[in-house]
This record gives C-alpha cells, structure tokens and sequence, in this order.
C-alpha cells in the first residue's frame, strides 16, 4: 500500500517536517511492506520554509532584525529554475524569537523590518516573484517596519514594481475593526485591552498611508489583518492573497501524491471545527474524496465528533493525548507519542 505521509506542524511541538518524520516511524515498523511519501505540509505560518525546503529549493540564510533588539538568522528559499523566494514572516518575526513569553511592552514593540530585509534579500538575488508565508508573527504594526525596511513607501511601491507578490495565508481577518488584526491577534500577542487600543489606534493611521500605495483601501481586504497587519502592507504593494495551504500544494506537487496514494495520514497540533475550513487537513480530504481514498487524522488533540468527520471526508481521528494519557504528555514528548500512536494505527489496519 501507498500511503501518503501529510501532516501539518503540531504547534510548537512538533514541526510538519518532523511530524511526517515521527508518523513515518511508527507506521513503517508496524507495516514495513507500505510505501511511504512524506509530504510536509503548511498553511504559511511558522515551517513554511522547512516545508518548502524539504521538497524543491535552495535554502539560503540572511541576518536580518529580529521582532524587538536582536538580529536573528532568517531562512528563505530561492528556486534557480523560477526565480521564485519563498520567505516566513515566522523567521524574522516570529513568538518564538520574543525570548520569552509574549507581555504588552513586547506587543508594543515587536516590528515587521526583519521581512523587509528577507524580501530586500530576494530582490538582490534576483526573485521574480516572491512568496511571503504569513502566520506566527509577533509584531502588530500593519508592515510598517517592512515597508520602512524597503526604504519607506515610495521606494517599496518602486522596487516591488514588475515582482509577482504572493501573500500565502488562510487568515480572511481584516486589518482593522472588530474582527482586526489588534483586536482579534493582539490578546494571543501579549496586548491587554489598553494595548489592543493602541495598536488599533497606531494602524488606523498607517493604514491611511498604505491606500497611497493602492487603488483603493486595502485595510477592508481578506488577509489585510494576516501576521499582524503585514498582509495588508503586502497587499497595497501589489500582492495576492492566495491560500498557503494551496500555495504549498501547488509548489510541491501535493495533487500528483494524492493521485497516486492508496491512503493518506494527516494531522496537527488541535483538529477542531477551524480545520475544516482552508486548512492542511481539509485540503488533503477535499482532494481524497474525487478519488476514494481514505483520510486518517493523527492530532495533538481531536474534538469533532464521528458524522463530522464523515461528513468531512475523515474516515478517522486519533488523538495523540488519548494515547499519552494527557496532553502534557503529547506536548512534552511529541515526538514518540505520534510515533507511538501511528504505530497503533498502522497495526489496527486490516491486510
């Protein structure tokens, strides 16, 4: 049997490349006669890059600012044969690169310049389009500190001139109201109630500065909120928002594994009701159904029921924390907990 190996990250436990590392283990020692295909996958958030760079491209490393003080060490990929970069906002702007956990000075002071500097690297490299993974940020400063970073508004509008822009995110927020970046990401960035004002307030006025740049308003736009309102400065730069789970699809051939697979096993860190709508999960199901094969959902957590599955498309779900016994467990020990539990799977399978 052909079983393709797809799962997406499982937060910050387990990268995707990591996670079909770990399924494969397991799987493989229960049904060593299968034929296994790892395909990582991604919505554009953090391990964009590990995905991509798993399956086409060449990585490459550019020091660029970090979200606060500190310059980090970004990676980005460049495609010779299409003169396409693919860059993660995660790497420049990333929780994880906080250095501790997220406060309200931090979603205050946290900035986007770091991908500026990746996308200025890709320029210099000769990128005829470039791919920019949006999720996972920090900042909350609508790409101010990208577009700065570009040398201010007129010079970003001038060098993205004739560039393919590619905005790869499944976030539909947009960048200001209610359903905003400040007011719906701020709170999971550090920012209490006093600072989500703020940064509303700060945005409102750069977003009046990025409709130079654009035909019309961007700040309405679906994805204008992504990363913190990065999406949006991409957006009045000429970009198009496409799905990232799509883009990672299209770039890395997912269609073809799919045709040619006999079973697929997917997962990430929580299967909820949001993973059926854009995400890895439910592009691998939409996929599956034209062609009969069966879905298998390996995740941190599962908390649909049974007819939403197989409404769905899922044949099954198994829960990593069922098999740990807790969730602690399944975080603290990812790794051998989904191995652990593949393996299960695996052995359960008639034939």
């Amino acid at each position: 049997m052909r079983v393709l190996i797809a799962p997406d990250c499982y937060g910050d436990s387990l990268t995707a490349v990591e996670a079909a590392q770990s399924i494969a283990a397991g799987w493989g020692r229960a049904r060593p006669s299968d034929e296994l295909v790892l395909a990582p996958q991604s919505d554009g958030g953090p391990g964009f890059i590990g995905v991509l760079a798993s399956r086409l491209g060449e990585v490459r490393r550019t020091r660029v600012s970090g979200p606060l003080t500190d310059v980090v060490d970004a990676e980005w990929v460049y495609d010779r044969a299409t003169s396409t970069a693919y860059i993660e906002c995660a790497q420049a702007c990333g929780l994880t690169l906080l250095g501790g956990p997220p406060t309200a000075d931090t979603a205050i002071a946290a900035h986007s310049r770091g991908v500026g500097q990746l996308v200025e690297a890709a320029l210099d490299a000769g990128a005829d389009t470039i791919v920019v993974g949006l999720g996972g940020s920090s900042c909350t400063d609508g790409g101010r500190g990208l577009i700065e970073a570009l040398g201010g508004l007129a010079q970003a509008r001038d060098k993205m001139a004739g560039v393919e822009l590619i905005v790869a995110s499944d976030v539909e927020h947009p960048l200001l109201g209610p359903m905003g970046a400040a007011r719906i990401f701020g709170p999971q960035k550090g920012a209490d109630p006093a600072t989500v004002e703020i940064l509303e307030q700060r945005m409102t006025a750069w977003a009046a500065k990025l409709d130079t740049l654009a035909p019309a308003s961007v700040s309405p736009l679906p994805g204008a909120g992504a990363a913190g309102g990065l999406g949006a400065a991409l957006l009045a730069l000429g970009g198009r928002r496409e799905s990232g789970a799509a883009v990672i699809a299209e770039y890395t051939g997912l269609a073809r594994d799919i045709a040619a697979a006999d079973m697929i096993v997917t997962g990430e860190g929580r299967f909820d009701d949001q993973s059926l709508h854009g995400k890895v999960v439910s592009a691998l199901a939409g996929g599956a159904r034209a062609w009969g094969i069966p879905v298998l959902v390996l995740a941190g957590q599962v908390t649909l029921e049974p007819a939403v599955l197989d409404e769905a498309g899922i044949t099954a779900a198994h829960a990593i924390a069922d098999y740990a016994g807790s969730v602690q467990v399944a975080i603290d020990d990812a790794a051998n907990q989904l191995t652990g539990l593949a393996h299960r799977t695996a052995a359960g399978l008639a034939g």
